[in-house]
Formats: structure tokens, C-alpha cells, sequence
């Protein structure tokens, strides 16, 4: 019987470890730069982020559960919901309550 495996030159093999190191080294480095991507994106929005902005970010728990959260640095609030609308609708209350600052209505 004959043995294919033994019938490979010592370059194939090195060929075939080296094309697979290789691969490896190349995923290795797209996952690195898309970290440093990453890192790079959150850093710039940090740097040019306006401190008093309205903040709006969504979460997943461990159970998988998603929700909504918020926090308004001008009135120091936060708010947490599982649903879209009732985020909306704290937006606008906290939109609201800017209005009635800026105009003087604030005393009713």
C-alpha cells in the first residue's frame, strides 16, 4: 500500500505550514485593526462630543433583553426603558423643560 502522505516533499510541507501561518497572521491582523478601529471611533466621538449633548445608547443584559438608556448632562437625569416610544417621549419632556428655561416660564 502506498503512503501518500510520505510521498510530500519537505517544501510542500513547508509551504502548506508557512500559507497557514500566514492565514492566520492575516486574520489576526484585520481583528487587531478593526479593534484599533474601534478604539479610534470611540476616541474621536469622545474628543468632539459636546459634554452637555443628550447621550442615547442601547443595552443588552445578560439575559439578552434589550433596552433604551439616556442621560441628560445639563439636568443631570438619566433614564432607562425597555421601549422606544416611552425613550422618545422622556426626550421630549427633557426637550420641553429647555424651552420653558430659555423663554422664563419656569416660575409657573
Amino acid at each position: 500500500m502506498r503512503n501518500d502522505l510520505g510521498c510530500l516533499e519537505s517544501k510542500d510541507i513547508d509551504t502548506n505550514c508557512n500559507s497557514n501561518l500566514n492565514s492566520k497572521l492575516i486574520v489576526g491582523n484585520t481583528y487587531i485593526k478593526k479593534i484599533l478601529l474601534d478604539i479610534w471611533k470611540k476616541l474621536r466621538q469622545a474628543l468632539l462630543a459636546d459634554p452637555n449633548e443628550l447621550k442615547v445608547w442601547k443595552k443588552v443584559d445578560r439575559q439578552g433583553n434589550k433596552y433604551w438608556c439616556a442621560y441628560d448632562p445639563k439636568t443631570d437625569k438619566s433614564f432607562a426603558s425597555g421601549s422606544e416610544a416611552e425613550l422618545r417621549i422622556w426626550i421630549e419632556q427633557v426637550s420641553r423643560s429647555y424651552n420653558y428655561v430659555r423663554t422664563g416660564f419656569s416660575n409657573w
